[in-house]
């Protein structure tokens, strides 16, 4: 009976001081007793900022949720695109192409930045007056190339004028060589067969068809030391020829239509 009226009087007189439209707990502790609505505010206070940690965890929640499911989205997107990247222009000094092992299959590069000779990944000094693409081989070394150049001297003179794209021997010079140059110095054109040696340091011409510095179109085919022997030319004013040779360039025989 005594708690009952002790109870009773603790609602009374939260019901009288606190708004009635809240739902209040009394409670007893060690034999004294509340008779306002101090305790009850401070609940409600409490209750409130435990109210605004949830809604900022929340929040924060949401927000690495949502970045996350982006990232995710993005990644697979990509995934799906193997990886694949479009560009609608790119300037570069040099591009270089390597095998997924980090072994170098091509490079292309302007002058300034054009590489030496590189063999089996190993770069040695040569300076080359063009841009243009190397190719390598599946050790790194390089086996040919496109190259390209031409500029004038102070002098007015056109130099280095002209391009090769050529094939090389393994370990080799160049095999296949096709070649336009026309500066100060030379002016021809044509498709060259060379014959390579590496062991003895040696790269014979075998086959050369193409324009001569005279004008002239030819097919001459070469020995195995690099000695025209047989050449089909004709001239610029059109007259033909066919003309035999020994190894010394002197000429055994030689037919025309006439």
């Amino acid at each position: 009976m005594l708690a009952s009226n002790i109870f009773k009087r603790y609602i009374d007189a939260f019901l009288q001081k606190c708004d009635p439209g809240f739902e209040v707990w009394a409670f007893h502790h060690k034999g004294e007793s509340i008779n306002d609505c101090n305790f009850y505010v401070d609940v409600n206070v409490t209750t409130n900022k435990m109210k605004k940690l949830n809604q900022t965890f929340l929040f924060i929640y949401s927000l690495l949720t949502t970045m996350v499911f982006i990232i995710s989205l993005i990644w697979f997107s990509r995934q799906l695109n193997h990886n694949k990247v479009i560009f609608d222009k790119i300037e570069a000094q040099q591009i270089r192409i390597i095998e997924p092992d980090g072994t170098l299959r091509m490079i292309i590069s302007n002058h300034s930045k054009f590489p030496g000779i590189i063999v089996k990944g190993k770069e040695e000094p040569f300076d080359r007056p063009q841009a243009g693409m190397l190719f390598y081989n599946d050790e790194g070394s390089e086996n040919g190339g496109l190259i390209f150049g031409g500029s004038k001297n102070d002098k007015g003179e056109v130099i280095n004028s002209g391009g090769s794209l050529s094939f090389d021997r393994y370990m080799g010079n160049q095999e296949v060589q096709l070649i336009g140059v026309n500066d100060k110095d030379d002016r021809f054109a044509g498709l060259m067969i060379s014959d390579s040696h590496p062991a003895e340091n040696k790269d014979p011409s075998r086959i050369w068809v193409g324009r001569n510095e005279n004008g002239s179109s030819e097919i001459a085919l070469m020995d195995s030391s690099g000695n025209k022997r047989l050449i089909l030319q004709v001239l610029p004013n059109g007259k033909s020829s066919m003309t035999f040779l020994d190894e010394k360039g002197k000429i055994l025989n030689s037919l025309n239509p006439n």
